[in-house]
């Protein structure tokens, strides 16, 4: 087999095929790649919230569907559109790349949109209906190849090896993140009031101007990119451990072990052999995948479901260790969904207007977070991490885990808030008799709700960006998509146990006889479910910082070739060459 049983490995001129990171061109990537990226990214989300902020609208006044109909049917596309990342990573770490995988995705979703706008415009009025639901449901399949691949991509951009692109990679998050809230911010001001003052043609239309100059500007800037290409399918590199692992859970390094399979040969390098070694992780059982028994030193071939290399090993480490962190995050989701919800909900019962004839829609609040982020960014970013950084010696001022941690706590914060301005406004209601008219405006300012929605963009800024980063940053490279394709599920995951909060809060409430989530927001006790929320947070985030301490950070190889021997440390292990 191509693994030999060496105990020790000196070489005088060996280089090191199984290193973790690869060389980069330096002539491309950094932020005149990325930037192009970027503005495909907004471009992106500039026509997704462009449709999906109105999308009832149109089914209901223009298609003649009922509400119900309509919400369902909203919630059934936004919710294939969260899963079909899923596909799409996959796709994409496993066959086409992400670069092939962005291009193709983007052509889809720019077709699907020339769809939708000519569905409401020449399409005649009895094919309507089919066309419209057709052109939402390519959008979809679009979607699920952009979402999960244009981050990924556009971080790729910058080299981990390079200290300056390395430091680039922290900043580019935060801008990142600023490019998203700023097209969907547009898309709310501009594509909304054309589809309601001018027509659904032009808003539309619009939206496909919008990606058809994208995907002009990504085309652009080809020559300028770093690819990475397809490794092949990553499950099928977990699956393997997990066999290996099960079928040498009695062997050990020293009782029938000839050794540690060291080098990756998945890319066609040979493999050799590692004797000692300081395990990183805590999952030892896994690391018996990389032992080489006796079956494995006298087979003239590998076999990948007996054998697996240290690297690959390593590889389904990072990714179980990122495990834990989805789940402690899915509470802080849970939370940030009341923006769309009940914070609407409290809004519509308060004073609203401004001068004499005009009044805030209530969901127009939410622009408050967007403008929230708008501003934290680029502070956080030029003010926050330089001083951080003086105290604390890290790169990013705080670590990721750190910045994720800090805004769980501001969930909390934020819930606690939300309470006592509940509590605020229901006992303005009960001074002035509106207890049992709950259509009736309550004289309190729609302006006290402004904290909570302050508090939902700066717990973003923390949390959401840190997700972003974390789940790129640990994951194998080959995995990177399928890792943003994680994280977009933990917002969708997320919603559905706030769903399932509100039935529980609801079937134990009603059981007493006084709901907490009725329908009359004066005698509910919506403050009552914010406090549960907090309390939720409250023991999630000590769950959360019992699961961040003992987390470990990937490390990357690190060699010093000042010394007379060099000394490679990839993934914890440590290998000396003379």
């Amino acid at each position: 087999m191509d693994c030999s049983v060496a105990p020790v490995t000196i070489d005088n001129n060996h280089q090191n095929s199984s290193m973790v990171s690869s060389k980069k061109n330096y002539s491309k990537g950094g932020w005149n790649a990325a930037i192009f990226v970027i503005f495909v990214e907004m471009a992106e989300r500039f026509a997704f919230y462009g449709l999906a902020g109105n999308l009832i609208t149109y089914l209901t006044n223009n298609l003649g569907q009922p509400v119900a109909t309509a919400a369902k049917n909203v919630n059934t596309w936004v919710g294939v559109s969260a899963i079909f990342p899923l596909l799409g990573a996959f796709i994409a770490d496993s066959y086409l790349g992400r670069f092939k995988t962005i291009l193709a995705s983007s052509v889809i979703y720019f077709l699907g949109m020339v769809l939708l706008s000519l569905s409401v415009s020449v399409i005649p009025m009895h094919s309507r209906k089919a066309v419209f639901f057709t052109a939402l449901y390519v959008l979809a399949v679009g979607e699920g190849g952009h979402k999960p691949c244009v981050q990924t991509f556009a971080a790729d951009q910058f080299d981990e090896n390079n200290p300056e692109e390395k430091a680039a990679k922290s900043s580019f998050f935060n801008w990142w993140y600023l490019g998203i809230v700023t097209g969907a911010s547009l898309a709310i001001v501009v594509v909304i009031y054309l589809q309601d003052n001018v027509s659904w043609t032009a808003g539309f239309g619009v939206l496909a101007g919008s990606l058809a100059v994208a995907l002009a500007l990504f085309l652009i800037g080809i020559k300028r990119y770093r690819k990475q290409r397809p490794t092949g399918s990553p499950f099928t590199t977990v699956a393997q451990v997990f066999v290996a692992a099960a079928k040498k859970w009695r062997v050990s390094e020293t009782h029938g072990g000839r050794g540690i399979c060291y080098e990756d040969d998945r890319d066609g390098s040979h493999v050799q052999v590692q004797t000692r070694s300081r395990n990183l992780v805590r999952t030892k059982q896994f690391s018996k995948a990389m032992i080489i028994d006796t079956k494995d030193a006298l087979s003239k071939t590998k076999n990948p479901w007996r054998l697996c290399s240290l690297n690959q090993v390593e590889e389904v480490k990072l990714v179980l260790r990122l495990i834990p962190i989805w789940l402690g995050c899915l509470m802080f989701c849970a939370v940030i969904t009341q923006l769309h919800t009940f914070f609407t909900k409290q809004g519509s019962t308060m004073l609203r207007s401004i001068g004499p004839n005009f009044q805030i829609p209530p969901a127009a609040l939410q622009s408050l977070v967007g403008l929230t982020i708008l501003i934290a960014v680029p502070i956080y970013d030029r003010a926050f991490v330089p001083i951080a950084r003086k105290i604390t010696g890290h790169p990013s001022g705080i670590t990721m885990l750190q910045r994720i941690g800090t805004g769980l706590f501001v969930s909390i914060l934020n819930m606690v808030v939300a309470g006592l301005v509940e509590t605020s406004r229901v006992n303005t209601a009960r001074k002035h008799g509106l207890i049992d008219t709950p259509k009736a405006v309550v004289p309190m300012s729609v302006w006290w709700l402004l904290p909570q929605y302050v508090l939902t963009g700066i717990g973003d800024v923390f949390t959401i960006v840190g997700l972003q980063e974390l789940f790129y940053d640990q994951m194998p490279e080959e995995m990177r998509s399928i890792g943003a394709a994680a994280y977009i599920s933990i917002i969708g995951v997320g919603s559905f146990i706030n769903t399932a909060i509100i039935s529980v809060v609801q079937m134990i409430t009603s059981r007493h006889g006084n709901v907490w989530l009725g329908d009359n927001l004066n005698r509910a006790h919506l403050n009552y479910f914010y406090w549960v929320l907090a309390g939720l947070s409250a023991v999630n985030l000590c769950v959360y910082m019992w699961i961040a301490n003992g987390f470990v950070y990937k490390k990357i190889e690190n060699i010093d070739e000042t010394s007379k021997g060099k000394e490679l440390e990839m993934e914890g292990y440590l290998e000396v060459k003379v």
